[in-house]
């Protein structure tokens, strides 16, 4: 139950999809003066280190959000088409993910990549002071170093970093106070009923507060479940006349390859999403500009794609 560290994917391109659609959605919210609360189900450990042994273990960073910045900064030759099109995209870098690097930038020095925020840092760094932050972490090893984490921001009162499962712990604070809220949720999905877990969660939350808004990440991989997490969240939303909004990216392909020993690799995950109730009106727009271009700079083969669809 608790093998899962989300260390070793910091700043994978999941995160790069996740953290982007996250800071988007925040900036939209936070512009009324009504406070507004957020509740992160699945807070890990809020920080990473992207030279640190998990990261490096894993290397996922790699192809993620240090892919994006070295795609950004290295110079294209004119003969390479790659490379010209990644040119392109560079000189006219969609604003949904120009905020995104200057956050993460914010948390380094200068020309420095190797400090990766987690949501409860990015979501932090945007509240204003009468808002607040509610952090949901079960891990034992991963509640603690948030707990340290979080501290050392002393934030105070502002943000609250919960021992227990967001699943369940949430229902408790809905509706909040000022009728303002934003949920998160993105579990490991390591534990397979996670999948029906996040699509029950969400149901209750909508009616206990119907005018939150909910986005859920999910990774795309080749089992019925994950299938199931997109559509079963449409029919909630469309049961709840509520708009919709449902984002994701593909980097490469999900089929299985051997080496030259005739081993079999696994190809890591090749696709993610999220799925928005009640989203910004401005947010479609905005992925509509930014997601051909995360394809053009996180794209490993031919199979890199998006899709962008809304209802309600």
């Amino acid at each position: 139950m608790f093998s899962y560290r989300h260390a070793f994917h910091a700043g994978n391109h999941a995160d790069v999809l996740k953290h982007s659609v996250l800071i988007a959605i925040l900036r939209h919210l936070l512009q009324k003066d009504t406070a507004l609360t957020v509740f992160d189900t699945h807070a890990g450990a809020g920080l990473y280190r992207l030279d640190g042994e998990y990261a490096a273990t894993s290397g996922e960073a790699a192809n993620g959000f240090l892919r994006l910045i070295h795609a950004l900064n290295t110079p294209a030759a004119p003969e390479n088409k790659a490379q010209a099109a990644i040119k392109i995209v560079a000189d006219k870098l969609a604003p949904l993910l120009q905020d995104y690097l200057d956050l993460v930038a914010s948390f380094n020095n200068k020309d420095s990549h190797k400090v990766y925020p987690g949501s409860p840092f990015i979501i932090q760094r945007l509240l204003g002071e009468r808002d607040k932050l509610k952090l949901f972490e079960i891990h034992p090893t991963d509640s603690k170093t948030l707990s340290a984490n979080i501290a050392q921001l002393k934030a105070g009162r502002q943000v609250a970093v919960l021992r227990e499962d967001g699943f369940e712990g949430i229902k408790k604070f809905l509706p909040p106070p000022a009728r303002r809220a934003l949920v998160l949720s993105d579990p490991s999905y390591e534990i397979k009923n996670d999948y029906a877990r996040v699509v029950a969660m969400v149901a209750d939350s909508l009616v206990r507060f119907a005018t939150g808004t909910y986005a859920v990440w999910y990774p795309i991989i080749p089992r019925p479940e994950a299938h199931d997490v997109p559509r079963k969240l449409k029919t909630l939303a469309t049961k709840a006349g509520k708009p919709w909004l449902h984002a994701t990216l593909t980097v490469k392909s999900s089929k299985l390859t051997s080496d030259e020993a005739g081993e079999t690799i696994r190809p890591g995950l090749p696709a993610s999403g999220m799925f928005i109730i009640n989203p910004p009106h401005t947010l479609k727009a905005a992925l509509k500009e930014a997601l051909p271009q995360l394809v053009t700079l996180l794209g490993q083969d031919q199979h890199a794609a998006f899709t962008l669809d809304s209802g309600g």
